[in-house]
């Protein structure tokens, strides 16, 4: 067998993958900033790593995947304090939510999915070592910034030069840095903030910045030095190249061997996402679209090119992957392990060992399937079916997914709010307001905001 193949950011070319420990492989993943339920783009960064960690673990390797969750963050204050509720309670129920939406999409969880908030020490103690070696400095308004200049090397992941960022750069820029090429590595604490995000530190108490958590958490979990960092192809610049000169900075020798990004889901050409408002949740989709039809919408693309999101797509890959099940409807693919020397089972292999090559491994899939209704074998039944199953598709009953209608993962909820709704009117009617209070609190604890209109009518938004 050849050997793997993946196209590394950082040298913009396909590289064979070496790893750093012969048949081991650490693998760290950008996740998610929980204050809002997950998008498209974010099922694509699931289900893209999802498979390459799959198909790497079937080729033998020891895989440690980290797939980290941001729950600090300027949002994530801000979206708190507007429901009136704390950090942890917001984080932890979209957290949950998170898990319910990878887990429909036949995601895997992560060997490792560290909270940011769980690893302060860690980021106090590489700012330190940054400061140590010069890259680091106190403003004046109280926050630790990294001196982008003093880095050798800037620019190199993205292929930005310190001339084209200088000259693009914006002019409301923080007056604190020395430099508007800076970034923040400690944010000090305003008044204004809660005191669940207020940690002390030698610069004074305050909160980490975004990029610091990353390289904290994978050193920590991985080591100085892994094979491969993943995440969207936004991350690249500059959350990643900033992520590099911390860690290189502090370490002093290279962070990660190879970068992946996979690209952006769009809508009408324009990339899909939350700041431009033109995006759909997971639980939208679901609710018209079987989970394995939208990862099997995901994988017939290569990850690293635009994925086009449209319910015209959506349709045909249903189709598509109602044909791959009819193919086994009428053939038991169950029996002994295979022996997977036969040629469809290499054309699947080569394909994912250049560059996760998804399009064309299904492509090999449609030929099983093919030989399956002409020759009705049960032994090509369950190569179709594990070799399917390395993507992480085609594993359920036939009759099941041909016959099965959308998850809705929200509306079971509905009833259930409703008669908390009415539970909590007639606590009112009879003068019961501790337990009229206690039920608006318990709905809030899950996302549920109430708002009480006149005329006696309440009416319920998600947070």
């Amino acid at each position: 067998m050849s050997k793997q193949k993946i196209y590394n950011t950082l040298s913009r070319e396909k590289q064979v993958f070496t790893p750093i420990e012969p048949g081991k492989i650490r693998m760290y993943v950008c996740g998610m900033t929980v204050y809002d339920y997950c998008h498209l783009g974010h099922a694509r960064v699931m289900v893209v790593f999802d498979m390459v960690q799959r198909w790497l673990r079937s080729s033998g390797f020891d895989v440690t995947y980290v797939r980290n969750i941001t729950d600090i963050d300027d949002k994530i204050i801000k979206r708190a304090v507007e429901n009136g509720e704390t950090i942890s309670q917001l984080t932890n129920r979209f957290i949950r939510f998170m898990d319910e939406d990878a887990a429909a999409l036949g995601v895997q969880a992560p060997d490792h999915a560290p909270r940011a908030t769980q690893y302060v020490p860690q980021m106090l103690s590489l700012i330190q070592k940054l400061e140590n070696h010069g890259l680091a400095y106190k403003a004046e308004d109280g926050d630790v910034n990294f001196s982008v200049r003093d880095f050798e090397g800037y620019g190199k992941l993205s292929g930005k030069s310190l001339d084209d960022l200088r000259a693009g750069e914006r002019v409301d820029v923080n007056t604190g840095k020395r430099d508007p090429l800076d970034f923040v590595l400690w944010k000090a604490s305003k008044d204004s903030e809660p005191d669940e995000v207020k940690w002390l530190s030698p610069w004074g108490t305050g909160r980490p910045g975004w990029h610091i958590e990353c390289s904290a958490m994978s050193g920590e979990l991985l080591g100085e030095q892994f094979d491969i960092h993943g995440g969207g192809q936004d991350l690249q610049f500059p959350h990643h190249e900033n992520e590099i000169a911390q860690s290189e900075g502090a370490h002093r020798h290279t962070f990660v061997n190879y970068w992946m990004h996979n690209g952006f889901v769009r809508l009408d050409n324009e990339k899909m996402s939350k700041s431009l408002g033109n995006f759909f949740t997971i639980r939208d989709v679901l609710k018209k679209y079987d989970p394995e039809v939208v990862r099997f919408f995901i994988l017939r693309a290569h990850y690293r090119s635009p994925l086009n999101y449209s319910d015209a797509h959506l349709d045909d890959g249903k189709t598509a992957l109602s044909r791959l099940y009819t193919a086994l409807k009428e053939v038991s693919p169950d029996g002994l392990p295979l022996d997977m020397e036969e040629i469809h089972a290499q054309r699947f292999a080569e394909a994912m060992l250049d560059d996760f090559n998804t399009p064309i491994a299904i492509s090999v899939l449609f030929d099983l399937a093919s030989e399956v209704n002409k020759t009705r074998s049960t032994v090509l039944a369950r190569q179709l079916k594990a070799l399917a199953g390395t993507l992480g598709i085609l594993q359920r009953a036939p009759i099941d997914f041909l016959q099965a209608t959308p998850t809705v993962l929200d509306g079971k909820y509905d009833v259930m709010i409703a008669a908390k709704i009415e539970a909590r009117a007639a606590a009112k009617k009879a003068k019961n307001f501790a337990e009229s209070d206690r039920i608006r609190n318990e709905l809030l604890a899950d996302g549920i905001i109430l708002e009480d209109k006149a005329g006696g009518i309440t009416e319920w938004r998600r947070a």
